[in-house]
């Protein structure tokens, strides 16, 4: 698909200064532009390349006058960093702007399905499935039954949406990922043999939530594990059943969250970090990457370290701790010098 610098600089609010008629396919950075391409420029160590860019069309700042010749038309705009990634939005949203049924589709008589839906090969909807407008299902997607999806959502290859999960409204949810699976629920026997505990529950996903690729979310036992309004998901992680994850909290790879932890609002969580179970944890929490939590934590704490410490006192008890063979071979010349005399 193809753009001119007229209708780029019409979405975003700009102004061309150059060929107006100039057409672009494809992005890239300023660095690796090249002819037919769209780039832009923001951070000041990068101006000397929109000299010798190839791209195509530039978006700088309405403050940008270059102080030599350059050959590629430029969109002026208030801030090129965000138009840029309005830019990119807009790609995106065009280029996920598929409407229609493939086939083959296996889709339920009693689904209920909304306009504008696009259902990919191979997909799967369950008994008494309700999906709303404008929704993007891709190939290999399974939808069990009454699963009920919200509008604008997006789900991408692969996804398994196991029963009963309710989710909200403008989500995106990236390949692979798994919601709904049984939770860990095994009690043992009198011969040490485990049995299953059944998991009746299911998964609530509030809307404005995203989920990455290969992360796993699994149902309650009883009631409902709950992703509230806003959460961010990377790739690669583990919440267990009953957990209840705050409004805009973020999360990065490969943390791993046990079974009925509720996490507050607006926390930053980096990544690898483990968290155990029953635990109740604040609002505005910082947990850097790589910690492990086995305590309640209160809002507005910074932690690192495994188990978790203050961050402040982290930092110090580690200065001592990259000292420690000094301090332990000056601690044995006391004790030498103190028996001696």
């Amino acid at each position: 698909m193809k753009f001119t610098a007229t209708q780029i600089a019409a979405i975003l609010e700009g102004e061309v200064d150059g060929n107006p008629d100039i057409e672009v396919s494809k992005l890239a950075k300023i660095e690796e532009g090249e002819i037919g391409s769209l780039t832009f420029l923001s951070n000041p160590k990068y101006t000397h390349y929109i000299y010798i860019t190839e791209a195509s069309i530039t978006i700088v700042d309405k403050t940008f006058f270059p102080d030599k010749e350059i050959k590629t038309t430029l969109i002026r705009v208030e801030n090129s960093y965000k138009a840029f990634s309005k830019l990119l939005e807009y790609y995106n949203m065009v280029k996920l702007n598929k409407i229609g049924i493939e086939e083959p589709v296996f889709k339920s008589e009693t689904a209920v399905i909304g306009s504008d839906v696009y259902l990919g090969a191979f997909s799967y909807i369950g008994n008494n499935v309700v999906i709303g407008n404008n929704v993007k299902i891709f190939s290999g997607v399974y939808i069990g039954d009454n699963v009920n999806i919200g509008n604008n959502v997006i789900l991408f290859a692969g996804a398994k949406i196991y029963s009963e999960t309710v989710i909200g409204n403008n989500c995106i949810i990236n390949s692979n990922v798994v919601i709904g699976a049984d939770g860990f629920g095994f009690t043992p026997n009198e011969n040490g043999e485990y049995n299953k505990v059944p998991q009746i529950g299911n998964v609530i996903i509030e809307d404005f939530v995203d989920i990455g690729a290969a992360t796993t979310i699994d149902r309650a036992t009883l009631g409902a594990t709950i992703i509230r309004k806003g959460v961010k998901l990377d790739n690669q992680i583990q919440i267990a059943h009953n957990v209840e994850i705050g409004e805009n909290t973020v999360i990065a790879a490969q943390s791993g969250i046990a079974g009925s932890t509720k996490i507050g609002k607006n926390c930053i969580i980096g990544g690898q970090v483990g968290i155990a179970g029953h635990l109740t944890i604040g609002n505005g929490v910082r947990i850097q990457a790589q910690s492990g939590i086995g305590r309640n934590v209160k809002d507005n704490e910074a932690l690192q370290g495994s188990p978790a410490l203050n961050y402040g006192d982290f930092n110090k008890s580690y200065v001592h701790f990259k000292n420690l063979p000094k301090i332990i071979n000056s601690l044995s010349n006391l004790e030498k010098k103190i028996n001696n005399d």
